[in-house]
């Protein structure tokens, strides 16, 4: 179980990079954009398209390093007063009855999405550029399928720490991150 958890955890952390990467083209197409609109007067056609699908890609990519990092929001009125057992528990139900099943699903209907996508050469429709959207569309379902994953990885750090009797005898464990601190979020 630990390999698999240090897998999943590597490969969000991979998908992760690049999802935070998609920045850097973002900021330079909306810095040429500026440029050419206001200094040029001449205004691109792309420039709205890639400031949207950057963007969403962006923060896409980013739901399964979150959730590794433990950075979702959360109401932690109560969640913050529970003892780690608890907390890892409450995580666990979340992740099975909810996270898992959702994002599954979602991840199937996003394949199908982007998959008649690139069959069917969709395009935007949304400026004179008119880009594919397959390629934006892919985003959605690899990153719902990571966030799956992670929550999966998240799911088996739980049962280890539930299963946990001997602290000193998992000191190389991977553990929920929020299962020892108080108040994370």
């Amino acid at each position: 179980m630990q390999s698999f958890i240090r897998f999943i955890d590597r490969l969000t952390g991979s998908v992760g990079f690049v999802g935070a990467w998609l920045v850097a083209p973002l900021v330079l197409s909306t810095c040429y954009e500026v440029f050419s609109r206001y200094v040029l007067g001449s205004p691109t056609i792309w420039a709205y398209e890639t400031g949207y699908m950057f963007t969403g890609a962006n923060f896409l990519l980013g739901m399964a390093f979150a959730l590794r990092q433990d950075a979702h929001i959360r109401v932690d009125v109560l969640y913050s007063r529970f003892s780690p057992r608890t907390r890892a528990v409450v995580n666990a139900l979340t992740y099975v009855f909810i996270v898992v099943p959702i994002c599954g699903w979602l991840s199937f209907a996003l394949y199908r999405h982007g998959l008649s996508a690139y069959l069917t050469n969709e395009t935007s429709g949304q400026s004179a550029w008119n880009p594919v959207v397959w390629p934006f569309r892919l985003s959605f379902f690899v990153a719902f399928v990571m966030l799956v994953l992670q929550a999966l990885a998240e799911l088996a750090k739980c049962v280890l720490l539930l299963r946990r009797t001997e602290p000193a005898a998992h000191r190389d464990m991977v553990l929920p991150s929020a299962a020892g601190r108080q108040g994370s979020h």
